[in-house]
């Protein structure tokens, strides 16, 4: 029985250090926020609620780094957050996100929540079964997006 247990052991933190080696700390919002001045301004921009602002300084920095999917990311929120916004735009740049790159957990959460916006649940559902994927611990994005679903569905019910 301790052979047992001490192989049991040996599998389990086997596992869980490779699992951990292979969580990438890049892909963390804050340090990437701090690696960008850009990030950093429109982050600080968004704090305050300043959509307006964000935008013009992610609408530059997209000038000079067409292919940085956290730009692309930051300028559809702050354009989904600000007054009237222009979903087309929005879809756009969430879409160019994720094209450049496919695992981007936060732009998966918010395309998600535009999609929403303009009632379409099926989309929605799909990003999160993306970040389903994506997340092998849970991770903020996908509770954050499946609070949006539940939330949703909940006012549509009679």
């Amino acid at each position: 029985m301790n052979q047992l247990f001490q192989l049991l052991l040996v599998t389990f933190l086997t596992f869980t250090s490779t699992a951990f080696a292979a969580y990438d700390v890049s892909e963390s919002t804050s340090s990437r926020t701090a690696a960008d001045p850009v990030l950093a301004s429109a982050h600080a921009a968004l704090a305050r609620e300043d959509w307006a602002g964000a935008q013009a300084d992610l609408l530059k920095a997209l000038a000079v780094t067409p292919q940085n999917a956290d730009h692309h990311n930051l300028y559809a929120y702050a354009i989904r957050k600000g007054q009237n916004p222009n979903m087309a735009l929005v879809f756009k740049h969430y879409g160019e996100a994720l094209r450049i790159n496919p695992k981007h957990r936060g732009a998966h959460e918010y395309v998600g929540e535009a999609y929403l916006m303009v009632g379409d649940l099926p989309k929605a559902k799909q990003h999160l079964a993306a970040l389903d994927k994506l997340c092998f611990m849970p991770c903020v994005e996908h509770t954050d997006l499946k609070k949006a679903i539940v939330a949703y569905e909940a006012k549509r019910k009679p």
